[in-house]
């Protein structure tokens, strides 16, 4: 347990956050000054007393997280950051709330300063991706019990509480035990529109006892309640809830406890009022060196902490392990894919891509100890768990597969929190159709630039008899649509291995694979290069070609079949697969000029034509889908849908 005794007067250390915040705010003129003042004592204690950090060595592995799920209240982060010195958050990044080229925006981002763990503002995603965070400690804890053992500690409010994602996470916290887990619930019982009893009456504390959480409640503007509350949170073996009854905007004598100071500046006469108020005579973004040097303490307490941790780490046996797990080395998994390419070129498999990806996992995992796996329930039909991987429990946190229950957006954004712990690489499987439960989690991660991969399989019609609530027509342009995300589409067995070797290999973006239920041929002849990784290439060229087919996954078959029949009646079709738009926007131009050509093209894709310019002129033919799928076995919906070679010779006859 890791408890400090009080050092200074922490009322004056959280009347400095209030006045930060409603400084900044004022300055702005917008923002949200209710939550940083209300949870202002709060967040001292834990600071003060609890928390392990430092501000020198931002990245240090076993810090303490501290995560601000209501992101609306920045200002709260943003100020203590700067109490606490990081060097990148002087008082002119506070001067400049909310501004252009500053980094203190509205929410905070994760990359854009130090001491920001991850990009929050979307409500409930902060707490999600913290139980994330949790698991990803008790996952390190467990290889490396001399060196990894620290705190993730939540501030969420009753909009993080209210939104569906918080029933994922904290189900799956309390079902796995994630001990070092701390939420600090503000209950303040306001929300924008008012007080909670408009639109809530859920008993939260109830709720997480039900979650098998350890739960309290506490005076948030008593700081021996909150540091009591908090010390026994860290002694008990549960994920622990601490509901700190506060007032929003405490201090503001005259707007304090109402929604009006939520999410808009107090005015210059309540900011003087509250001055006043708090007996804080200090001009504006003014602190006086007796508070900072407060502040001060808790960093320099916390850098006492690492450099103890980094003596025990260069002492210990595990370091060279530890420090793999940290760099994400590859150089293992280069020459076991290849070989592994190498045996499919020679067998041809036909298989599902799904399957494929089950294969390619098989090396993967084999090669590469920190890949962390797991499917939201669907692990018999993503495929996503490999040979010898032990799932993790409750009572053992060794294994490397993760059974997330059906808690898609859960998966994903606890995803993001095990990425951003930096030990683990991890991945997580459902049906591509319910990418949108998992949406808003993928676009943080693209926003972050997190190295997450997404087994979406069952792909389109191609799934069959569950019918069109299964068959995802529009998902995958959706998903194409998210800037930074790579989608993978791959065609076969070989395809499927590049794409794993793709997703591995990313450091500054997640990775989709888009996946068939059904059998497919090997159509690649070769492997010497990573042709996935150009995003399009010329799979089957024609000499003085007429016209241009360009398919993606399942249905580069059915180009390649058309191009046979095409080659029958004199006419010269090339095929193109396109497993990556993305990947392929990137190339240079000579190259994606070279691999369309100027002929007619025909886009060949079981899903809508959506998405599709990166490839396609207005002019060019598309075989695929206008509306949603049917429930019958896939040959039958892909003939009742007109998605055949005969459909694609058509078409190319009419653009000739």
């Amino acid at each position: 347990m890791n408890v400090q005794s009080p050092t200074s007067d922490e009322t004056q250390m959280a009347n400095a956050i209030r006045a930060l915040a409603m400084d900044a705010v004022q300055a702005a003129k917008s923002g949200h000054p209710g939550m940083p003042m209300g949870m202002a004592d709060v967040a001292t204690v834990l600071f003060n007393r609890f928390i392990t950090l430092d501000p020198s060595a931002d990245r240090w592995a076993n810090r303490d997280r501290f995560v601000l799920s209501a992101g609306h209240g920045s200002m709260l982060l943003y100020a203590i950051n700067h109490l606490l010195g990081y060097d990148d958050m002087d008082m002119d990044q506070l001067r400049n709330f909310r501004q252009l080229g500053y980094r203190t925006a509205g929410h905070p981002e994760y990359g854009h300063a130090k001491g920001i763990e991850v990009t929050t503002g979307p409500l409930g995603q902060g707490l999600a991706a913290a139980v994330g965070m949790a698991l990803s400690e008790r996952l390190g804890q467990a290889r490396f019990p001399d060196l990894i053992d620290h705190f993730t500690y939540v501030i969420a409010g009753d909009g993080c509480l209210m939104e569906g994602v918080s029933h994922e996470a904290i189900d799956m916290a309390g079902h796995l035990g994630l001990s070092h887990l701390v939420v600090l619930w503000d209950d303040n019982r306001i929300t924008i529109d008012g007080d909670t009893d408009l639109a809530t009456s859920t008993d939260q504390m109830a709720r997480f006892a039900a979650a098998g959480w350890h739960v309290q409640a506490c005076d948030g503007h008593n700081p021996e309640e909150v540091a009591k509350a908090i010390a026994q949170a860290q002694a008990d073996p549960r994920p622990s809830m601490i509901a700190c009854r506060t007032i929003i905007g405490f201090g503001a004598p005259n707007k304090q406890g109402g929604h009006d100071v939520h999410g808009a500046p107090l005015g210059p006469e309540e900011v003087a009022a509250a001055r006043a108020h708090l007996g804080w005579e200090h001009a504006p973004f003014e602190v006086p060196e007796v508070v900072y040097a407060a502040w001060r303490k808790v960093a320099a307490r916390g850098a006492e902490a690492r450099a103890e941790w980094e003596a025990r780490l260069a002492a210990s046996p595990d370091r060279a392990a530890l420090e793999a797990h940290l760099a994400q080395d590859l150089a293992p998994l280069a020459q076991a894919m290849a070989d592994y390419k190498a045996q499919l070129l020679a067998d041809k498999p036909k298989v599902a891509t799904r399957k494929a990806s089950e294969m390619a996992l098989n090396v993967v995992n084999a090669a590469l100890p920190f890949t962390i796996g797991g499917s939201a329930d669907l692990t018999g039909s993503n495929l996503t768990r490999s040979k010898g991987q032990a799932a993790v429990t409750s009572a053992d946190f060794s294994g490397s597969y993760i059974h997330y229950g059906v808690r898609e957006f859960g998966m994903a954004a606890a995803m993001n929190g095990i990425a951003l712990s930096g030990l683990f690489r991890p991945y997580g499987g459902t049906f591509l159709v319910f990418a949108d439960y998992a949406r808003p989690a993928i676009r943080l991660a693209a926003l972050m630039g997190l190295p997450v991969v997404y087994v979406m399989t069952h792909d389109s019609i191609g799934l069959g008899e569950d019918g069109p609530t299964h068959q995802p027509v529009e998902t995958l342009a959706s998903l194409r649509a998210i800037p930074n995300l790579t989608v993978l589409r791959p065609c076969d067995a070989v395809e499927t291995a590049e794409a794993w070797e793709i997703a591995m290999a990313a450091t500054d973006g997640p990775v989709l694979l888009a996946l068939s239920r059904q059998n497919l041929p090997t159509l690649r002849g070769e492997a010497r290069e990573n042709l996935c990784a150009k995003g399009c290439y010329t799979l089957r060229a024609a000499r003085d070609r007429q016209v241009t087919l360009i398919a993606t996954g399942s249905e580069v078959e059915i180009a390649m079949a058309a191009a046979d029949r095409l080659a029958d009646e004199g006419i010269n079709a090339s095929v193109v697969s396109a497993p990556s738009f993305e990947l392929f926007a990137a190339q240079p131009a000579e190259y994606r000029d070279a691999v369309l050509g100027k002929a007619p093209r025909i886009g060949l894709e079981a899903a809508i034509r959506q998405g599709w310019d990166t490839v396609l002129r207005p002019e060019d033919g598309f075989v695929g889908m206008t509306g949603f799928g049917g429930s019958a076995p896939a040959p039958a919906l892909y003939q009742h849908f007109g998605i055949t070679a005969k459909a694609v010779v058509a078409q190319a006859k009419a653009l000739i």
